[in-house]
């Protein structure tokens, strides 16, 4: 049941970057651009995937678990850690330089689109990057 709902919810957010053009690169960069040709697609994609997720958000909050019974971790407040912080900028710069993110990059390599593969293998690179790091990471800074 969990598989079925995180289908749905794939394909609703897919379905959605695709009607809105968010799979399109210079969209993106267009919505960055404040100082020139700004587009605001961007926002009002926002817009939508936030009136979507806050009903949805209610409901798993209220119920105490996702459908199909998938624990949900709360979310932790107020803290703002080195990882974080690295994390989220890096994935601010990638997504400002090539207006691209990881849901687009996957529609757009289902697509076919020429380059959406080189973005791919760095997403899977930079995961199993993190992931082998990142233990050796905890244990560095649990030494000092």
């Amino acid at each position: 049941m969990t598989a079925l709902f995180a289908l749905i919810a794939g394909l609703l957010f897919g379905g959605g970057l695709w009607l809105s053009g968010m799979t399109d690169p210079a969209n993106v960069i267009a919505f960055l651009d404040v100082g020139g040709a700004w587009r605001p697609n961007l926002a009002f994609t926002m817009l939508g995937a936030i009136v979507v997720a806050l009903p949805a958000y209610a409901f798993v909050k209220a119920r105490g678990g996702a459908p199909g019974g998938a624990v949900v971790a709360p979310v932790r407040r107020g803290r703002l850690d080195r990882a974080l912080l690295l994390g989220s900028s890096l994935f601010g710069v990638g997504w400002g330089l090539t207006g691209i993110c990881p849901g687009p990059g996957l529609i757009l390599l289902g697509s076919g689109v020429s380059g959406a593969s080189i973005f791919v293998v760095g997403l899977v690179v930079g995961i199993y990057a993190v992931d082998s790091f990142a233990p050796r990471l905890k244990v560095a800074a649990a030494c000092q």
